[in-house]
């Protein structure tokens, strides 16, 4: 059936735009298909190509400037969240960056090791930023890897490494991860990568309309 957002598709695009505004206002696959009237399969296979193009939108995203806060997000399989605690046995980890009143970005890293985080962080900070983080050893050594202005603070101690350091806004995002990715009582390994990019996607478009972006995008550039 013809239809400009994407190259093959079974449903006409009238259809194709109710799925993607009902997907655009966070609904469930479940809650979807029984508003459309579509097989729960079908709607699964258009949620997953959604979140597949999400994924490369933010993975092309400009890299970040001026201000950034940087911490880690654990999520455990056994559909507990976990914040702070660095055994991290049996639980993906998530590195943020976030520019302070802007856009995050996340990647999905095996460990909190220094070497681990400097790569991250390299290509996505210029000298001129102002990073802050927290007293984890993992941070430890940003400066040469481009990070010329980096504060560290102690959540157990209250304290600050130097000057006036906070990394609230990071802490936001994660929470708003947190309270989104519950609702799918439990995400597995293999597809968490696409939730939490849609959750960076949702994030850092809060204040567009998802709808008409989504349908911009796809019909820019069809999905497969």
């Amino acid at each position: 059936m013809k239809n400009k957002y994407i190259k093959v598709s079974h449903i006409s695009e009238l259809k194709f735009r109710e799925i993607v505004k009902l997907f655009s206002k966070d609904l469930s696959a479940t809650q979807i298909a029984e508003i459309t009237g579509l097989n729960r399969n079908t709607i699964n296979r258009y949620l997953m190509l959604f979140r597949k193009r999400i994924v490369t939108i933010c993975n092309e995203d400009s890299p970040l400037f001026d201000k950034i806060e940087m911490n880690e997000f654990a999520y455990k399989s056994s559909k507990v969240y976990e914040k702070k605690k660095r055994d991290t046995r049996d639980k993906i980890i998530v590195f943020g960056l976030l520019k302070i009143e802007g856009k995050v970005y996340t990647k999905i890293i095996p460990n909190v090791t220094k070497s681990t985080l400097q790569k991250i962080v390299q290509g996505k900070i210029n000298p001129d930023n102002v990073v802050h983080s927290s007293s984890w050893h993992g941070h430890h050594g940003f400066v040469g890897v481009g990070c010329n202005k980096h504060f560290r603070m102690y959540h157990n101690k209250n304290k600050f490494v130097k000057g006036t350091s906070y990394i609230n806004s990071i802490e936001s995002f994660w929470s708003y991860a947190k309270i989104r990715l519950v609702k799918f009582h439990g995400v597995g390994q293999k597809t968490f990568n696409l939730h939490l990019k849609e959750c960076e996607f949702r994030f850092n478009n809060k204040d567009k309309n998802l709808y008409k972006l989504l349908l911009k995008i796809f019909r820019k550039n069809p999905l497969n």
